[in-house]
């Protein structure tokens, strides 16, 4: 039997932030990772924020960022001209291009750098509990299985969570509306423009959106996430993209080296993700943003406060339900209400058909978008258009 502080389920940047926070605070902490290979597969868009770095403590590294944009475009379904978003706000959406599985490499080697022990091609088969409190993780690892016993239990596997629903926390999404199923070509010979990450939406990419990510030099990420409900089966998805560059010949003439594709929760937070013993971060606390689909800076922020509501729970001895609480409250105030307002900006994008959208971008065009807040989209409506502010303001 393995005894430990913490132990972390899943090496994603979630589990790596948290296992590095909780390490440097002086817990004896293990990370475990089911696959061999961290990072692998890819299964991301590739873009990242910059604005939330600093809060955990990263700098950009060479070695992980392909490329570095200044801005996003926002297409409506004629592709006239797009909204351009300001590089303050667009730093929200997207700074860097960056290749996925080198980063995720790189915050478990920080990991392990401030003390975490790392265990690859390990996969937790089971929860051990100690009466209601989460103790412990059945691995699988070097060929048998380990029980290994921690004071606290973080779990970062994923928006399925399969320990957290182990443990006894539901974790299945219901609402199909709250999956986003997507496709992605890793793209070369492509003429990308490399300062800006281009978003279209529109009935090419159905209550989603499409995306083109410049890598660098003629290469790019295109990609496409469509909710569940907009399609009849997943074929439908590749279609979608396949046409959409082939109407574009920048893009037709390319190569793809890559594939990629996965599911991604685009729901709230949900009500609750502890139990005594056990946090959630990043996907399986359904941290991901509904709107854009992002969850690496989430996941990475999640994984500091849960390293340390672990710290304190363990000085104190304190692992009740109570205590766990304290972590909820800290994603709550820092994710909950901007996840609410994304969450219905997602909905309401999605019932809009694509004269809607025309409209009601055409009234951005050319606005210096520094806040897409509903008050300063409505603002700038009012000031350009006033006469189209009752029509809109029902879709906003």
């Amino acid at each position: 039997m393995q005894n430990y502080d913490v132990i972390v389920i899943g090496a994603g940047p979630g589990g790596s932030s948290a296992a590095r926070f909780a390490a440097r605070s002086g817990l004896k902490t293990l990370l475990i990772e089911k696959r061999p290979d961290i990072g692998s597969p890819v299964r991301c868009g590739e873009g990242i924020s910059k604005g939330w770095m600093p809060e955990c403590g990263l700098k950009p590294d060479s070695r992980w960022i392909s490329n570095e944009v200044k801005g996003a475009r926002i297409y409506g379904p004629s592709e006239r001209k797009p909204v351009i978003l300001t590089p303050e706000i667009a730093g929200n959406v997207v700074g860097y291009v960056i290749e996925r599985d080198k980063f995720d490499k790189d915050l478990a080697s920080l990991a392990a750098s401030e003390g975490a022990e790392i265990w690859v091609k390990s996969p937790a088969t089971g929860v051990i509990m100690d009466g209601v409190r989460v103790a412990g993780a059945k691995v699988r690892h070097n060929g048998t299985t380990e029980e290994v016993r921690a004071n606290m239990v973080i779990a970062a596997d994923g928006f399925e969570s399969e320990f957290g629903r182990w443990a006894g926390l539901e974790s299945v999404i219901l609402a199909k509306n709250d999956i986003i199923s997507c496709l992605e070509y890793r793209m070369v010979g492509v003429d990308a423009d490399l300062e800006y990450a281009d978003f279209y939406l529109g009935s090419s990419a159905p209550a989603g959106y499409l995306w083109v990510f410049p890598k660098g030099e003629r290469e790019a990420n295109v990609g496409l996430g469509v909710a569940l409900t907009a399609v009849k089966d997943r074929g439908e998805i590749r279609n979608y993209l396949n046409n959409w560059i082939r109407k574009h010949p920048g893009f037709s003439k390319g190569k793809t080296i890559q594939l990629i594709s996965g599911g991604v929760s685009v729901s709230n937070v949900k009500d609750s993700f502890t139990l005594p013993g056990l946090l959630l971060v990043g996907d399986a606390g359904r941290l991901t943003d509904p709107l854009t689909g992002g969850g690496i800076a989430n996941a990475c922020v999640s994984g500091k406060m849960a390293a340390e509501v672990s710290k304190e729970a363990i000085e104190s001895s304190d692992f009740s339900s109570e205590m766990m609480k304290k972590y909820e409250r800290m994603v709550k105030d820092k994710f909950q209400k901007k996840h609410l307002r994304n969450w219905i900006a997602k909905e309401k994008l999605a019932a809009l058909s694509d004269s809607q959208l025309e409209k009601l971008l055409e009234v951005l065009t050319g606005v210096e978008v520094k806040d897409v807040s509903v008050e300063a989209i409505l603002q700038s409506v009012k000031g350009k258009y006033p006469e189209m502010l009752k029509d809109l303001e029902q879709f906003i």
